[in-house]
């Protein structure tokens, strides 16, 4: 053991397992390790009203911005073939107190489960059969409500009440057509303040709005798929005008397997640029837990494997790690556990920058409640126990000489979950990969957030009754179903728009008003979508916020077209529209010193300027002199000639 290097075991178990950059992976590389992911889409509706109260959508509380506050304590209840959800059970263990913080303009005692649901929204139940209609499902006969168990005490009322509007939809993609299995609508949870130890604080701002849900087949094969078809069903919301938008409107839960392992949900992503990165790693997470998998059940049995552990006196050994020296300072009790034949695997790579033992940590901060950090092992890839330490504690133990160890502190009142999380995650390490709900960061790695739910957590609501749905009535809706996306990017294709103006146009439904610009205006496509994809874009990542009606910019081309003056100046009056949204354009073209000049007195002065023309560089062309000229013209030219003719007629 003395010779074992966790870091060269580290490198070492990365290569073997043949993990690759994504940014130098092929779809070679995916189809070895069996690839496969699927989405669950989220995205609030825009409502006036909550789904099932009548409580204001749309009204966020700050931090700190409550009226009332309660407290409460989540318990599991058997479904109905008399089982208990294992997420659920999961969530029991960790005796989480849950505080919520509750306004009184956004939440009601139906918030708080002390009041039956009212009827379902209407406005929330027509968008999303709209939505269901333009994915191309087919809609359900009558809307029946069922209870889904949350016990992570993101809604008081421990379970969310959602509804089935649409089955076996589709959606067509640049190169393929992607698959759906279902369409809901449901009520989004509350929001989280903080999650600390024993103790979790919500808002209830956000909890009932109205939400839908999308769920795809698992049909894509590589992360770049996974992230355009998440972009395309977003972009369908939206195309219909009627969803929020903005930071936490949509999110999107990716499911992530490969060849040999099993469903792992990546919980809340709440940027569709991330999917990529975090789906190629967390599936050759999985790839990696598989590889740990065949070693260990090469070494031992599952049977036969059996763990120990001592508790540590701190008296008896001298600690440099200061979260050590921290947590005897507060007195909790130290344990050191041995895990037969482990040795190689703690250490063993799982994601970048992260070895297996990682995954115990997450399990001990969630479950046990113990904050990080809360454990150290005998491969920690940085030295945080001294070899004279580790071998002590081996001693204790009785390790054997492939055996490895978890040293970890906590509460009193923790210790024996702790145990338990330690010994259970171990014993599941003999099977691959667990069914399990991560959460995402920016950098593309995940982390254990709960146990995955099952089936189990269904039930009917007896509260709300079925609603029937009349041919009529999703006739009238189907009349407002929006063009397909993928029309629309044929269309945009068609008029030479750059591509990479798309997403920026597809994210924010621009599409529409582009289109009435060019087709009621009769202006140039490609500058219109290249004004709108590239112009508004730049200004909006400037100001920040769009604080005039977009319909003001068809107001913008048609007073140029009008008043004859060319689109050339329209980039300078936008500007000054971010700047001064209630403005008029006349106002505009004074504030940026516009000048009415005839196209042929700017003609007029080009030979002049061109008499005068003498470069300092030898080495000019008459590209060069064009170039001069129009920066000199420029300033008076701009809104009173085309450029390009401009620049023809310098040539001329």
């Amino acid at each position: 053991m003395t010779n074992f290097n966790p870091r060269k075991n580290f490198e070492d178990s990365l290569k073997k397992i043949g993990y690759v950059e994504r940014k130098k992976a092929t779809q070679k590389d995916y189809d070895r390790i069996g690839f496969m992911s699927g989405l669950e889409v989220h995205q609030q509706l825009l409502t006036e009203k909550k789904l099932f109260c009548r409580c204001p959508a749309g009204y966020f509380q700050k931090i700190g911005q409550y009226d009332a506050e309660i407290i409460r304590h989540m318990r599991p209840t058997l479904s109905e073939l008399g089982e208990y959800d294992g997420t659920a059970l999961m969530e029991f263990k960790t005796r989480k107190k849950i505080i919520y913080h509750l306004a009184n303009k956004s939440a009601c005692t139906y918030d708080v489960d002390d009041t039956p649901p009212f009827p379902i929204d209407r406005e929330a139940l027509g968008i999303a059969i709209e939505i269901a209609l333009a994915s191309k499902f087919n809609i359900v006969g009558e809307v029946h409500i069922t209870r889904k168990q949350y016990l992570d005490g993101s809604i008081p009322t421990g379970f969310q009440r959602t509804a089935i509007i649409g089955l076996e939809g589709s959606i067509q993609m640049k190169n393929k057509k992607l698959r759906l299995i279902q369409l809901s609508i449901e009520e989004d949870a509350c929001r989280e303040v903080s999650d600390i130890g024993h103790t979790r604080v919500y808002r209830t701002d956000r909890l009932g709005m109205p939400l839908i849900e999308t769920v795809t087949y698992p049909d894509f094969k590589n992360p770049d798929e996974v992230k355009e078809g998440c972009d395309y069903i977003r972009f369908l919301n939206r195309s219909t005008g009627k969803v929020r938008t903005g930071i936490g409107a949509g999110r999107e839960d990716v499911n992530v397997s490969c060849k040999g392992g099993t469903r792992v949900e990546i919980k809340g992503v709440a940027h569709t640029k991330w999917i990529p990165e975090l789906t190629h790693v967390e599936v050759f997470r999985q790839w990696a837990l598989l590889a740990i998998r065949d070693e260990l059940n090469n070494r031992i049995s599952k049977e036969n494997w059996k763990m120990n552990f001592v508790e540590i006196d701190p008296k008896e050994f001298t600690f440099y790690y200061t979260p050590i020296k921290n947590a005897i300072d507060r007195k909790e009790k130290l344990y050191a556990v041995n895990l037969p034949q482990f040795e190689g695997l703690l250490s063993h790579f799982t994601q970048p920058g992260k070895p297996f033992y990682d995954e115990f940590i997450n399990r001990l901060k969630v479950v046990a409640c113990i904050e990080k950090p809360n454990m150290a092992t005998s491969e920690d890839l940085d030295d945080v126990i001294s070899e004279h330490v580790r071998e002590k504690i081996r001693q204790m133990l009785k390790a054997g000489e492939r055996d490895a160890q978890i040293l970890f502190w906590a509460q009193e009142d923790d210790v024996k979950t702790a145990l338990d999380v330690i010994e259970e995650r171990a014993l599941m390490a003999f099977d691959g990969v667990p069914k399990e709900t991560r959460k995402s960061f920016s950098d593309g790695t995940t982390i254990f957030e709960r146990v995955l739910p099952g089936a189990d957590r269904m039930y009917p609501d007896t509260d709300s009754a079925p609603i029937p749905l009349a041919s009529d009535y999703i006739d009238s809706l189907r009349s407002t179903v929006p063009d397909e996306i993928i029309d629309r990017y044929n269309q945009l294709k068609e008029w030479n728009v750059p591509q990479d103006s798309y997403n920026y146009i597809f994210t924010h439904n621009y599409f529409p008003l582009i289109k009435k610009i060019v087709t009621e205006l009769d202006i140039c496509p490609k500058y219109v979508g290249v004004f709108f994809g590239q112009k508004l874009k730049h200004f909006h990542g400037q100001y920040k916020n769009i604080q005039f009606d977009l319909e003001r910019i068809y107001d913008l081309f048609a007073y140029l077209k009008k008043e004859n003056i060319d689109f050339a100046i329209a980039p300078k009056m936008l500007n000054e529209m971010f700047k001064h949204p209630k403005m008029d354009f006349e106002s505009i073209l004074t504030v940026i010193q516009f000048k009415r000049i005839n196209k042929d007195d700017v003609f007029a002065r080009i030979k002049f300027i061109d008499d005068k023309f003498s470069p300092k560089r030898k080495n000019t062309n008459s590209v060069d002199k064009v170039n001069s000229i129009m920066g000199q013209l420029r300033t008076i030219s701009e809104g009173n000639v085309d450029l390009k003719e401009l620049a023809k007629k310098i040539l001329n």
